[in-house]
């Protein structure tokens, strides 16, 4: 009817110093990693100075294309809706000056400028609109671009300095409790010194 526990162990006195000869260390699981304060720092100021660079500092080549890419068409599209707007703004300033010469008047069976305009002067200031829009647009999304890489660049260089070694590890687990013939699931955080 009565059960007893009991546990038998060795106690030892905490306030007795412990001396260097018993500490133990294991020197094969040491070992130190040089943190460069600087990295992050580094790596942003490349990436500002020339996109990608950057990620070429932190080794992360496959990053580069990507970069360069982005930028290279946020700058292409800038263009072609640069180039677009200039032109219609051109017809339209020739129109006002009472030009009837322009491109966008388009020619006749025999080649000579038609009288009626293709394009009317309503319609070129709407398409004026449009590409000074895209135009903007464009630019801003390179701009944004261009500070996003500066952006990888330091956060991937602050996450390379991050200790992810064996012997910070968190893992789930499954323990079997014979005490209570049930089992138990979680998560256990291991600490290795």
């Amino acid at each position: 009817m009565f059960s007893i526990f009991g546990f038998a162990q060795v106690q030892k006195d905490s306030t007795v110093n412990t001396t260097i000869d018993e500490l133990k260390l294991d020197k094969a699981t040491i070992t130190k990693r040089e943190i460069d304060p600087l990295r992050p720092s580094k790596a942003a100021f490349y990436s500002a100075i020339l996109p990608g660079l950057g990620q070429a500092y932190n080794k992360k080549y496959w990053k580069i294309p990507i970069v360069v890419g982005a930028i290279a068409t946020g700058i292409v599209v800038h263009d072609f809706n640069n180039k677009q707007y200039n032109r219609y703004r051109d017809a339209f300033k020739r129109r006002l000056a009472g030009f009837t010469d322009d491109e966008f008047y388009g020619v006749d069976a025999n080649g000579n400028p038609a009288n009626i305009p293709i394009i009317s002067d309503d319609a070129l200031i709407r398409a004026q609109r449009q590409f000074r829009r895209n135009r903007d647009i464009a630019t801003l999304i390179t701009i944004g671009i261009y500070v996003l890489n500066i952006i990888d660049a330091n956060v991937d260089a602050h996450l390379l300095q991050f200790n992810v070694d064996e012997n910070l590890v968190m893992r789930p687990h499954f323990q079997y409790n014979p005490m209570e013939d049930s089992s138990d699931l979680g998560v256990t955080v291991n600490f290795k010194f």
